[in-house]
């Protein structure tokens, strides 16, 4: 079982001090028996520890659309291309990508940009906290991850009807 790092934090996040991460890389190193999961919407910073980076760890980014336009609405994270580009340039065997919460998104555009990744997982879910998104569909989300099972083992999360549709 793997130890996530951070939750609803972002240990990779540009305000993160090197020296944070370095402490961090030291234990996921000192205990190499066991696999740490890393989460962030900032998976270019993964580069600059890459060759530190202790072979027990996991790397993944979330990554809620492939859609851009507007996306500074909603977060002051990298766009998701730039998130999907990174992950797809990164080099490293245990790679996940974490759709949550799902936005609204092109169903092939983001299939094969996940493709590309290559992740060893992938997790899909909706916003659990009612914040009315620009959420897709419950069947495109479906589609997705129908298209994804195809290339990768894929975790829903929670699925539900998007907050617009009927029950």
């Amino acid at each position: 079982m793997a130890r996530a790092l951070s939750d609803m934090g972002d240990l990779w996040g540009s305000w993160v001090p090197s020296g944070w991460i370095e402490r961090v890389l030291e234990v996921v190193r000192a205990n190499p028996r066991t696999e740490f999961f890393f989460l962030t919407k900032n998976p270019v910073r993964y580069f600059e520890f890459l060759d530190r980076m202790p072979e027990n760890a996991t790397l993944g980014a979330t990554v809620e659309t492939n859609r851009d336009e507007g996306y500074e609405r909603i977060s002051r994270a990298p766009k998701p291309s730039e998130r999907l580009e990174a992950m797809a340039e990164l080099d490293w065997p245990r790679k996940v990508i974490v759709v949550e919460p799902v936005l609204d998104f092109d169903l092939e555009g983001f299939a094969e940009a996940v493709k590309r990744v290559g992740p060893a997982e992938v997790y899909i879910g909706y916003d659990n906290y009612g914040c009315k998104l620009p959420e897709p569909p419950l069947a495109k989300v479906k589609a997705l991850i129908s298209r994804l099972e195809g290339l990768t083992r894929v975790h829903a999360k929670s699925l539900r009807p998007a907050w617009y549709e009927n029950p």
